[in-house]
């Protein structure tokens, strides 16, 4: 393993029964880089981190950490590594610090030391001041940002983070968000990061692998993945139109210069094309249906762009729940699966 590689993966798989959730991926995350996981629920994204947390064996594959195998150096493996999954893991009736020491004790850690880190994980997370507050009566980016330092105790050089902002307001978010980057640039803390939050990975992630199926479809910097979809030629428009039909939206999707189409709801539609005369063949293809167009939007690309134009559709919650869209390239075509996260 190259020196600066905290993270590989060779063709590893995971099989329920018949069920392929991980079908032979192989990627690689650098030491202090944040890493993320980018698709929607059930594309396997969970159950990555939970291999690589040691939690569940992996079918076939194989994968390292710091240099341990996950199956055969287990043990070495989760001296290395913290974990906080979307379920917060706090005693509502201790407070902040007595949730610590109870952690902490857990790791084996001196209580001399343990007290002095604790101290100093609370005030990374500007927490000091509730330290003897009981964790029942934090607001919930409070203890979101409790849960990830419960992670932090045994100071790991990885920390596994599965949707960490998942069903926070707003503000908890930006909180918890902001306490990821401190993590990895002051403690150089390499992470991986899953979500479906398309601005979550665009705002954090040094390269994202974008996931679909259990497969990685894609993998590079946000940046650099943005680029699939927006050449010299290329165009992304949306377009409100009061009378859309499904019949316009299958006139969208024949047209040559038309890459994918998503109908975002009753009026909208967003259409990725190609060539120098995309925009007008769309909107005479419009007028020609005697559609009403009450604007035009001419858009960077995303990243739900990027995802849209890999696999040809977009990341929802549940694939099945998808408008159709014309197939983009690396599309496997659509199939009824077991959620699994």
């Amino acid at each position: 393993m190259e020196n600066d590689v905290m993270i590989e993966l060779k063709n590893l798989t995971k099989k329920f029964n018949d069920f392929t959730a991980v079908d032979h991926i192989s990627f690689d995350v650098k030491k202090s880089e944040v890493f993320g996981l980018l698709g929607p629920n059930g594309a396997g994204k969970t159950t990555i981190i939970r291999m690589l947390s040691t939690l569940t064996r992996p079918t076939e594959g194989t994968a390292t950490i710091g240099g341990y195998d996950i199956v055969k150096q287990d043990n070495k493996v989760r001296q290395l590594i913290g974990l906080v999954s979307e379920k917060m893991i706090m005693y509502d009736r201790l407070t902040a610090k007595e949730n610590l020491r109870f952690f902490g004790k857990l790791y084996n850690i001196p209580k001399n030391t343990l007290n002095e880190r604790i101290g100093e994980l609370l005030e990374l997370v500007q927490l000091t001041k509730w330290k003897d507050s009981k964790v029942g009566t934090f607001s919930t980016g409070m203890r979101q940002r409790m849960n990830v330092v419960r992670a932090l105790l045994n100071m790991p050089k990885v920390l596994f983070l599965d949707e960490p902002t998942l069903g926070l307001d707003p503000q908890s978010t930006v909180e918890v968000r902001e306490f990821i980057k401190k993590i990895n640039k002051e403690n150089k803390t390499t992470i991986i990061l899953t979500t479906h939050m398309m601005n979550e990975a665009d705002r954090l992630c040094d390269r994202i692998g974008i996931i679909d199926n259990g497969q990685i479809t894609a993998l590079d910097t946000s940046t650099n993945l943005k680029k699939l979809v927006s050449g010299d030629d290329a165009t992304v428009l949306k377009l409100e139109i009061p009378n859309l039909t499904k019949k316009m939206v299958t006139k969208m999707e024949s047209l040559d210069c038309v890459k994918s189409v998503a109908q975002e709801n009753a009026s909208h539609i967003k259409i990725h094309a190609t060539g120098d005369k995309a925009f007008d063949a769309i909107i005479d293809a419009v007028r020609a249906e005697n559609a009403k167009i009450n604007s035009i939007e001419k858009l960077q690309p995303t990243l739900e762009d990027v995802f849209l134009h890999i696999t040809g559709r977009e990341v929802r919650d549940k694939a099945d729940t998808k408008i159709p869209v014309k197939h983009g390239p690396g599309h496997r075509g659509f199939r009824q699966r077991r959620r699994v996260r």
